[in-house]
């Protein structure tokens, strides 16, 4: 008999020992308040990878490596915010030009 495979919640759990992710949402957000909080959350990490990358400079006392995943964090995070931009300027491009 083959074994039905675990939920990635469960396989974490096992594998890393991390408690799975809660999904229920109780506070309910507007979409203006999940953008400025999206927005928020990327400008605090290029500001962490412009410190780490400045104290890299300075000193070795960061590790190339956090320095690098720090960076690729903030860019891949620059590249969503861009991504979701885009498509919102898109979607008001269409309302724009529907006829009523």
């Amino acid at each position: 008999m083959i074994e039905a495979i675990a939920p990635v919640g469960q396989a974490a759990e096992q594998l890393l020992g991390v408690a799975p992710i809660q999904t229920q949402v109780t506070d309910r957000l507007s979409f203006p308040e999940i953008l400025s909080k999206g927005i928020e959350a990327t400008n605090s990490k290029l500001v962490e990878a412009d410190r780490l990358v400045a104290q890299f400079a300075i000193d070795d006392s960061v590790p190339l490596h956090q320095v690098t995943y720090a960076l690729e964090q903030a860019r891949m995070s620059f590249e969503l915010m861009i991504q979701v931009r885009n498509r919102a300027l898109e979607a008001t491009q269409q309302l724009m030009n529907m006829q009523i």
